[in-house]
């Protein structure tokens, strides 16, 4: 069983910096696509960034030029910089992985709070 399990989230101030880690276990092959989508209150999950096997990554426009996603495919890692963190960027931030058979895992996410 695939378990995706993330770390590094926390209170931070307004134009500081986190980084998100996300490792993933249980699977033998890896995983394809690795990426970090948000959820903050009473808002719908959004994407945040992805990144495929050997692909370039992909951001939402809100967080182009602050954060950085990377993966460290020996580890089945994936991480998220977070710098120049604006309070709107306060939510729970969740891993999702995808398998190369198409199966979707979520981690159970991390909270960053960022004041103001």
């Amino acid at each position: 069983q695939v378990q995706l399990v993330e770390s590094g989230g926390g209170l931070v101030q307004t134009g500081g910096s986190l980084r998100l880690s996300c490792a993933a276990s249980g699977s033998t092959f890896g995983m394809h696509t690795m990426g970090w989508y948000r959820q903050a209150p009473g808002k719908q999950r959004e994407l945040v960034a992805i990144i495929r096997d050997g692909g370039s990554p992909n951001y939402a426009d809100s967080v182009k030029g602050r954060f950085t996603i990377s993966r460290d495919n020996a580890k089945n890692t994936v991480y998220l910089q977070m710098n120049s963190l604006k309070p709107e960027d306060t939510a729970v931030y969740y891993c999702k992985a995808r398998s190369y058979g198409s199966m979707d895992y979520w981690g159970k996410g991390t909270l960053v709070t960022v004041s103001s």
